[in-house]
């Protein structure tokens, strides 16, 4: 890739994220009233963050029923409101044991 082709795509990724930004502000003068909006606005990152992490957890390990066990268990935890460290660590070891049993088996 030549010095100008790689310019050139950083200039379209830096102008099309620019946009992205941006265009809500100057579209949008006022403080949105609607409460369907702003509850949508508000579930939008979210759902995003789902819609990205869910998949590569499902199939991060070599085993979906490890990854599975795993999730279920971080699910559980984060449900109960424990701190993050916690979660991160009880599901690691649920993936490690449920790996563990299935090479046993």
């Amino acid at each position: 890739m030549s010095n100008t082709q790689f310019f050139a795509y950083l200039l379209v990724m830096a102008g099309s994220t620019y946009l992205i930004r941006i265009i809500p502000f100057v579209a949008i003068k006022h403080k949105i009233e609607n409460k369907f909006i702003r509850s949508f606005l508000y579930y939008i990152p979210y759902a995003v963050l789902t819609a990205m992490t869910l998949p590569a957890a499902l199939y991060a390990t070599s085993s979906f029923v490890s990854a599975l066990s795993g999730l279920i268990v971080a699910v559980i935890l984060a449900y109960r409101n424990k701190s993050l460290t916690i979660v991160a660590v009880f599901a690691c070891l649920a993936v490690y044991i449920t790996e563990l049993i299935i090479s046993y088996i």
